[in-house]
């Protein structure tokens, strides 16, 4: 197993990625009565993974989930505090956790190719999350299982747009910006280009 030192400039890094996944919140969320907003997020989350891997990058949405926690309006419509917790949505907002930690896996289990970065950001950005937030949307919810599952039906052809926004966006950065990836990443990119 490869070791995976943090550098000083990773805490820089999580931050801006936590950042991101705040700032794509609160642009222009599309409240959809009854069910989840629908925000860029999880494109934010999809980034975590696949950039930083799976450790910076479940890092940073836990600094996201801690900035909810202790009331910061970070979500979409400027929500925060302990009560989003309570409510239906939680699961989807705990899933991005999960979510950034399988797509930083699989983005980062081998040479950085169009392929596995994109299986990455629609595995960990949709399956996953999916798999957390809809047991507990239909719970805290009132709902079924079905009629939560078919509620998410409603995100599947944004979350996929997202993903492949995400997959263009990571190859471009790891072209442009090698520096923005873990050390293992860009010394596997190295023996690659020699």
């Amino acid at each position: 197993m490869t070791r995976d030192p943090w550098e000083a400039r990773d805490l820089a890094r999580v931050a801006v990625f936590a950042a991101l996944i705040v700032v794509l919140g609160l642009m222009g969320p599309v409240p959809v009565p009854g069910l989840v907003p629908i925000t860029a997020q999880t494109l934010g989350v999809m980034l975590a993974g696949t950039v930083l891997g799976w450790k910076r990058g479940g890092a940073a949405v836990l600094i996201v989930l801690v900035l909810v926690a202790i009331g910061l309006p970070v979500l979409a419509g400027g929500r925060g505090g302990l009560g989003v917790f309570a409510g239906p949505t939680v699961g989807y907002l705990i899933g991005w956790l999960p979510g950034a930690i399988v797509t930083g896996l699989i983005a980062h289990s081998g040479r950085l190719t169009w392929w596995r970065v994109l299986l990455a950001a629609v595995v960990g950005g949709m399956p996953v999350v999916y798999a957390v937030g809809i047991p507990l949307y239909a719970a805290i919810g009132g709902f079924s299982l079905e009629q939560a599952a078919l509620f998410t039906v409603a995100f599947l052809p944004g979350d996929a747009i997202k993903a492949l926004v995400a997959t263009v966006l990571t190859l471009l950065l790891f072209r442009a910006y090698p520096p923005a990836f873990p050390p293992a990443v860009r010394a596997a990119r190295a023996r690659t280009a020699a």
